[in-house]
């Protein structure tokens, strides 16, 4: 007889397996070595499709197996009473697992298939891919429960390239994620809930060789099921690298473990307690010990188990594949796909350029780069190590900076490297400590905000009714059970003590939603846009907040405008333009001024820096070069070295040239919004980008006097308080370029697309006062005094206070520059006294004469010539005696 078994507590994975076991195995009956767990156990309550499969272990002759096929598991203590059958003389075991080696004892089998994959049904579905091996749907379903189970969905950090090849494979058979998704959503019971509660409030961290071990135990009379579920709850709330839950559940204490750390090896710690696992997740269930003895016990494994911090030099691999800064990106892409590596050095002599990843290489192909050097690509700025430094000086490098690559030097020499996948079981979420070995440098360290820190800045640097809507969303968050948080420009400007109002709140989950639920709480209005997922609260007061639910934005080609898909957090503030702007904090309930920054947004703040989050960012969106001008001349920063290296990077491929003219004119017009926008214009010139406004366009060595005494026209404006709106970017636009001639002015509206409202203030009004002003720079040379207000009134009427104020700053001289002010503070505004009824009064016939006539009126009294109603009626008289009937 074949059997196919898994361990006790059989999760999905488990069954998924079994039901893959089956299509090698046909004959084999598939057998529950114990219980399962809680959400396998609903699953049988609510999908009959195999229950008629399994077998209980009481049907199974035991002494008439000669076949054991083991599944997920080969610890002879965890398959229960086949332990027995496992041991016996003549039965042929095959194992089927993806749990790595360790020194507790296993079993061996004739046929034996293990991967270090992120679940055991990836093992099979690789076998079944090789073989041609075909699961129906409703098999490729199971298996797809347990592959999302055992990786989180593929997100867990044990996922691997052959899991995702293993969904592919998968979905391609039929696999419903429908059901998947409905079969892993878990709802804590309430002795759950207040079993998770003590945990929380019994947590306790042992610094065990430098590494943080979270010990979290409570103590219950009645037995709680699926503990393990409620420990990756934990463990995802407080952002634990490795922790172990240790609970009282009646006479028995039941231990689950957790790790990312390799130094943490859960597996063999648990074995010491009768139970196991592997290096990231495992179990035990202990009798005979009281809860104390165990935690008393646990701490002396933990510091037997634990391993002592190594040194870089123990995890570097060399020799060290490099490549040539001259070589293209497509030869790159084939040299990491010959060597299956997804890092090289850039390297020239001993002198390491650059490094380039496999993800840069392969967005850079996508959008046709492929002939491009490497040099352009290449991130060039990054930080290196030494072999004696200790494993810690990398962690920030990796998490903090996102470096995937990090070379190790010694005296100036290329020795080794360390890889994301050599340390990604190292990565710890705060700053490392080092022992025995150098600190890490300044530059790689965090500035950290504490929860409380953030509220303190929230009450001292916003008004309380914003303080009160930020905790009202919060509310509404936790109402819905989705994750809120502010995010963006409102949280830099927070940080950095600068005035922001603009509130951007994103959902994990149905912006949409949220914003209708908390409209009707609090009597607001809601825009909604269904296609992107956005919404704009507007408060009864008229204060608008943005709402968007996490979203993450595909480019498929340079300089197209993104797809958009639903993601998480850490995704939507990925495809951000800068790392100042990634900064998000949460809103919901206890975790209320939490921080998060997943990409070194803090760092970049403390060393003002503006800083692109990939390579490629310009390429996807060359809009980006605008914006990292104007936010390095508005908060005084500095653009990063790479990201320079970037943007110049671009300018010379020409990727801006693809913008629409729209686009460009958005980015243009924020930048001429700005308080003193000069700086950044000039900033555009160095980087060579005006170009792309106008071939011809540069700035003139007089420029920035040119764009003081429009600062000075626009505030002297503003102190006159009429009313009256005026655009002040279209001022400094002006003055941009005011030495373009007309055929260039008009080759600017195209390419930008000015709208018609502004063309024609553009063009020919800018013509006209280019014509105006020439004749006003006459008149001071030849005469040197000051023109009849009727004069003025000609030559300015119909320019726009835009224009006008243009004017002024195109003016050197104060007394001609007086003469503009004239007319805009009080000329005019000048009206005759009489009209056109008053015309007919006197007799004159009604018809297009009128309007010169009541002009000629309105030109004497600027000049003094007719001051009142009886002098303007004299001057019709006698101007236009012959009319008059």
């Amino acid at each position: 007889m074949e059997v196919i078994t898994t361990h006790i507590n059989a999760d999905f994975d488990c069954l998924g397996g079994m039901i893959a076991a089956k299509k090698l195995y046909p004959k084999a009956e598939m057998v529950f070595a114990g219980s399962q767990e809680r959400s396998l156990r609903e699953f049988f309550l609510h999908s009959a499709s195999y229950a008629y499969a399994f077998k209980r272990v009481k049907d199974i002759d035991l002494d008439r197996v000669t076949r054991l096929i083991l599944v997920d598991v080969r610890e002879p203590g965890r398959i229960g009473p086949f332990e027995d059958v496992a041991r016996r003389s003549g039965v042929e075991i095959h194992i089927y697992d993806h749990h790595q080696d360790s020194d507790e004892d296993h079993l061996s089998g004739v046929v034996e298939v293990i991967e270090p994959v992120g679940s055991t049904v990836t093992v099979f579905s690789h076998l079944f891919m090789e073989r041609g091996i075909h699961p129906n749907a409703d098999e490729a379903t199971l298996m797809m429960l347990g592959l999302y189970e055992d990786t989180g969905s593929l997100m867990f950090s044990s996922t691997t390239v052959k899991d995702f090849q293993a969904a592919a494979f998968l979905l391609e058979h039929g696999a419903n994620l429908t059901e998947v998704a409905d079969f892993l959503t878990y709802e804590m019971t309430p002795e759950q809930v207040r079993l998770l509660h003590d945990l929380l409030a019994n947590r306790m961290v042992l610094n065990i060789h430098g590494y943080d071990v979270s010990v979290a135990h409570a103590s219950v009379d009645q037995f709680v099921g699926d503990l393990a579920v409620l420990t990756h709850k934990l463990r995802d709330m407080e952002n634990l690298r490795a922790l172990i839950t240790v609970v009282r559940m009646g006479d028995r204490i039941f231990m689950v473990g957790r790790s990312s750390l390799p130094e943490v090896h859960v597996g063999e710690i648990l074995s010491e307690f009768g139970g196991g696992g592997h290096a990231f997740a495992a179990s035990a269930t202990v009798r005979d010990l009281t809860l104390v003895q165990v935690l008393d016990r646990l701490a002396s494994v933990l510091k037997r188990q634990v391993n002592p911090r190594l040194e870089v030099r123990h995890l570097m691999s060399h020799p060290v594949k490099t490549v040539a800064p001259d070589e293209s990106i497509e030869h790159v892409r084939e040299f990491l796909t010959r060597y299956n590596i997804n890092a090289v050095p850039v390297v020239e002599g001993d002198c390491v350029l650059g490094l380039l990843t496999r993800q840069v290489v392969e967005r850079a192909a996508h959008h046709g780069l492929g002939d491009v050097a490497a040099r352009e690509y290449m991130e060039s700025d990054f930080a290196t190590v030494e072999p004696e430094d200790p494993i810690d000086i990398l962690q920030d490098l990796i998490v903090r900076r996102n470096q995937r690559f990090v070379p190790v030097m010694s005296e100036g020499q290329l020795i080794g490297a360390i890889t994301r996948t050599d340390l990604l079981r190292y990565m710890v979420d705060r700053a490392p400590r080092s022992e025995g070995g150098r600190e890490p440098a300044e530059e790689t360290a965090q500035t950290e905000y504490k929860p409380r820190e953030v509220i303190r800045l929230l009450r001292n640097r916003l008004p309380e009714r914003i303080q009160d809507l930020l905790e009202q969303i919060g509310r509404c968050g936790d109402e819905l059970g989705v994750k809120v948080f502010v995010v963006g420009g409102f949280v830099r400007d927070l940080l950095l003590d600068l005035p922001n109002l603009d509130l951007d709140i994103v959902v994990e989950g149905d912006g949409i939603a949220f914003a209708e639920h908390y409209a009707r709480q609090h009597q607001c209005r809601v825009r909604a846009h269904q296609k992107f997922g956005t919404a704009v609260i507007v408060l009864p007061d008229e204060f608008k907040v943005d709402v968007a639910s996490t979203r993450v934005e595909f480019y498929l080609e340079p300089a197209a405008l993104p797809t958009v898909e639903n993601a998480s957090i850490k995704l939507d503030l990925y495809r951000r333009d800068f790392t100042i702007n990634t900064l998000a904090i949460s809103l919901n309930g206890e975790r209320f001024g939490e921080i998060h920054d997943f990409f070194g947004g803090l760092r970049d703040l403390r060393q003002k820096a503006i800083r692109v989050l990939h390579n490629l960012s310009f390429v996807e969106d060359p809009t980006r070069v605008f914006r990292a001008v104007r936010f390095e001349q508005r908060l005084e920063f500095h653009i990063g070295k790479q990201t320079e290296h970037l943007i110049r990077s671009a300018v010379r491929m020409g990727f801006l040239e693809r913008l629409g003219g729209p686009r460009l004119l958005s980015e243009l017009q924020h930048i001429l919004e700005e308080e003193h926008p000069y700086p950044a214009i000039e900033r555009l010139s160095q980087l060579d980008l005006l170009k792309f406004l106008h071939p011809s366009l540069d700035l003139p060595v007089d420029c920035e006097d040119l764009f003081d005494r429009a600062t000075r026209s626009l505030n002297w404006f503003d102190l006159l308080y009429t009313e009256e709106s005026c655009q002040r970017w279209l001022v400094y636009l002006l003055c941009l370029v005011t030495r373009l001639d007309d055929d260039a002015m008009q080759g600017l509206c195209d390419r930008l697309s000015i709208p018609g409202r502004y063309r024609s203030l553009l063009a020919d009004e800018r013509h006209r006062a280019h014509g105006v002003l020439k004749g006003m720079r006459r008149r001071w040379r030849q005469a040197r005094r000051k023109p009849r207000n009727s004069d003025l009134y000609v030559w300015f009427e119909g320019f726009s206070i835009e224009t006008l104020l243009y004017l002024m700053a195109r003016i050197e001289t104060e007394d001609v520059r007086r003469w503009v002010s004239l007319y805009v503070t009080r000329l005019r505004d000048e009206k005759s006294w009489i009209d056109g009824e008053d015309l007919k009064k006197m007799g004159i016939p009604p018809g297009p004469q009128y309007k010169e006539i009541l002009r000629r009126v309105l030109l004497a009294r600027l000049d003094g010539k007719a001051t009142t109603r009886e002098e303007e009626i004299a001057f019709v008289t006698r101007r236009y005696r012959s009319l008059i009937t």
